[in-house]
């Protein structure tokens, strides 16, 4: 289970215990199905209009990338690519070839055959950029399925309301509240939920899926850094401290507070 997902589901269960059970008389006030189902079925049935059935269908299975922790496995694909450069370094063509029958990445795997091929650094460098221009546009646009049906939700909370008010307006000659209040709170709930889904649940998961995007284009961009260095047959040190460089983690690039200065070498900030 991926830990800001459980932290985000744990805060969402609290703030909604929270609103059920200690700022309303009864929480059963809170809970109206036709509501609900106005905005899940106007929400998914304006999906299906506005996306292909292939897309639609794709992106469910990507809500259980919110819920689990995915490896990138960046640390393999650097020792990889150094491992190959090695023997790339070396002249030895048939030991590389050997380490690409294990290779999982796809992406890794393909630049190291085209290096291997003879083919010119120019192409191997526009297909590899090809490829991640279109996992890219791929993932965005999944991103974007998610972020459309929170454009949606609210939207057909507001069309519940007002399917709510309507109704009470029916009623309103009778000057019942008894009957007139349960209505209107109706009435509101169906954009309450719509607020609700949109913010809790579709805005979430698309922002996931676009660092998860992130986190993914990072590493294709140091993989096609170091199939360029081995095209330019740098020396496999060299290739793997760029490589390392790529996932590097400093909390300040500019000053490493934990370097203490040589004495009498420290000076004053400059002040702007």
């Amino acid at each position: 289970m991926n830990p800001s997902t459980l932290i985000g589901i744990f805060a969402s269960i609290l703030l909604l215990v929270s609103v059920l059970f200690f700022t309303a008389e009864s929480p059963e006030s809170f809970i109206n199905l036709p509501g609900l189902a106005i905005v899940v079925t106007g929400t998914l049935a304006a999906t299906f209009i506005s996306y292909p059935l292939k897309e639609v269908l794709r992106v469910v299975r990507l809500v259980g990338l919110v819920f689990r922790r995915e490896n990138t496995y960046v640390r393999d694909d650097i020792n990889e690519l150094v491992a190959m450069s090695r023997l790339w370094f070396k002249g030895d063509v048939r030991a590389v070839e050997k380490e690409l029958e294990h290779t999982r990445n796809p992406f890794l795997r393909t630049g190291i055959q085209l290096v291997i091929a003879n083919t010119k650094e120019d192409e191997i460098f526009d297909m590899l950029r090809w490829r991640i221009a279109r996992l890219k546009a791929r993932e965005h646009a999944e991103a974007q399925i998610f972020r459309t049906m929170a454009t949606y939700a609210p939207a057909f909370g507001m069309i519940g309301t007002l399917v709510g008010l309507v109704n009470m307006l029916e009623v309103m000659d009778a000057g019942d509240l008894d009957v007139i209040g349960p209505r209107m709170a109706v009435a509101l709930l169906t954009t309450f939920y719509g607020i609700l889904l949109a913010n809790l649940v579709f805005k979430p998961i698309a922002v996931k899926l676009e660092r998860r995007t992130e986190e993914r284009l990072i590493t294709m961009n140091m993989v096609l850094e170091g199939i360029s260095l081995i095209t330019k047959r740098r020396l496999p040190s060299f290739i793997e401290e760029t490589l390392n460089s790529f996932i590097a983690n400093y909390n300040d690039e500019i000053r490493d507070a934990s370097v203490k200065p040589r004495p009498g070498a420290a000076s004053a900030p400059v002040k702007g």
